[in-house]
């Protein structure tokens, strides 16, 4: 967990001081349920009284859990977000700043961990590979109880891999495909089983399509996922409006989350609306059963001490931040997580890739010549002024989309750097000749 010192800094919003408090709420009830001396668990209280005491300080307001601070404008499809502030959300993303999210500030925010070098070693030694290129260059870059997975592993403990997909479009894009191609080495170096849940009932909740559409979208969605090369035996994918009806495991697992969690929780977590539909409100119950082995009673036979390890984007984490609230409530293992940063849109990193705007997005059903005319149209390009002094000059590899989309892609990482450098020295050319007057 994110150390929390300097609750009381001005620098911090109210939303950052409301995540700070949560999360301190977390570790006293971690404490307490692992039941920690006394002495832990007597200064954990005290320093969550300061932080309240902090946070009133800042904000006017009693903290309460569930009910995020009232001095910020709540937008009507996900949590409310300060001015200045990154929106990050299981429905939107979105920044200012043409380099895209602050993931710093991010992982500050939402009280997780950064993956840093040591923890990316200590992969690399445990699996005997290198570590995967998404670790390498920080696109996978938080996390949180990692080092917990990676100490049972070495008891020999093992766990599961768990993600997913919100099946919205007949075909994916390649941003969809960076989670399953992390998960895929994964499953590869830990030799470890995968759930993928396809939640075509929340698409159906959330978007204007038909039952029908949705499962269709699934099925479809099915196949790119299959195309990633998952070890077929050990990889269970299941569509959320099949698999409800025929496991009555998973539906009580949904009913025990539901529980626990209230509607003032959830309005504060997800920012739903007295107009939202009821089905909104209890589908986040549904994305969370699957981090607990007792869901797959068929897989896992019928174990509940199984920890679960979920791979996905950042914005998916106010799911699993309930989820491990919750978990030792119902006396199941916290899931653990790793984050990845978003795949810009062509137009450049200020949103990610988006399956409902077509010219921001590259399918997986595209043909060669329309991926190059779409790079070639939309993509943005960090260039210059005119043509001929981009062309002269190279365009800035920090916000250049087509340069981060290598990132995510190109293997060798000395070619990459290789590539970074002849746009760097075009740019101190272009920079020095504009210092000269020329």
């Amino acid at each position: 967990m994110t150390d929390l010192q300097g609750v009381g800094s001005p620098d911090l919003t109210s939303t950052d001081l409301y995540e700070k408090l949560n999360a301190q709420g977390e570790k006293v009830r971690t404490l307490k349920s692992e039941k920690a001396p006394k002495a832990e668990i007597d200064a954990a209280v005290q320093e969550l009284l300061k932080f309240k005491v902090d946070y009133k300080t800042v904000t006017g307001q009693d903290y309460k859990a569930g009910c995020p601070p009232t001095n910020i404008i709540p937008n009507s499809n996900g949590p409310a977000v300060e001015d200045g502030d990154d929106q990050v959300d299981p429905w939107n993303v979105s920044t200012t700043s043409a380099k895209g999210v602050d993931y710093d500030k991010l992982i500050v925010r939402f009280g997780s961990s950064k993956i840093d070098q040591e923890l990316i070693d200590r992969i690399g030694r445990i699996t005997g590979q290198t570590p995967h290129r998404f670790l390498r260059r920080g696109v996978f870059f938080s996390h949180r109880d990692m080092q917990q997975v990676l100490d049972a592993y070495e008891s020999k403990k093992s766990f599961f891999l768990y993600t997913g997909r919100g099946p919205s479009s007949e075909a994916m894009h390649v941003g969809h495909l960076i989670p399953f191609i992390f998960t895929k080495w994964l499953q590869d170096v830990f030799d470890v089983p995968l759930v993928i849940q396809l939640t075509d009932d929340e698409k159906y909740l959330w978007k204007d399509l038909t039952q029908e559409e949705c499962y269709r979208f699934a099925v479809e969605n099915a196949k790119d996922i299959i195309a990633c090369g998952f070890d077929v035996n050990k990889t269970f994918i299941f569509s959320d409006l099949d698999y409800m009806g025929m496991s009555p495991s998973f539906y009580r697992n949904v009913v025990k989350i539901q529980k626990h969690v209230t509607f003032n929780q959830v309005k504060g977590i997800f920012g739903f609306t007295d107009s939202d539909c009821i089905g909104k409100i209890s589908f986040p119950a549904i994305q969370a059963a699957p981090s607990f082995s007792s869901s797959f009673p068929q897989i896992f036979n019928d174990r509940k001490d199984l920890q679960c390890l979920i791979p996905c984007a950042i914005d998916q984490d106010p799911y699993f931040r309930m989820t491990r609230d919750v978990a030792p409530r119902i006396s199941y293992p916290k899931p653990a997580l790793m984050h990845s940063t978003f795949f810009p849109a062509l137009q450049g990193a200020q949103t990610k890739m988006s399956a409902s705007d077509p010219n921001s997005s590259i399918f997986l059903t595209d043909t060669p010549k329309q991926i190059k005319n779409k790079i070639n149209k939309h993509a943005f390009s960090g260039g210059k002024d005119t043509i001929e002094e981009h062309r002269k000059y190279g365009g800035n590899p920090d916000v250049d989309v087509s340069f981060m989309y290598l990132t995510f892609f190109l293997e060798d990482d000395c070619q990459l750097q290789k590539i970074r450098q002849v746009n760097e020295h075009f740019i101190l050319q272009f920079h020095q000749a504009s210092v000269c007057g020329l």
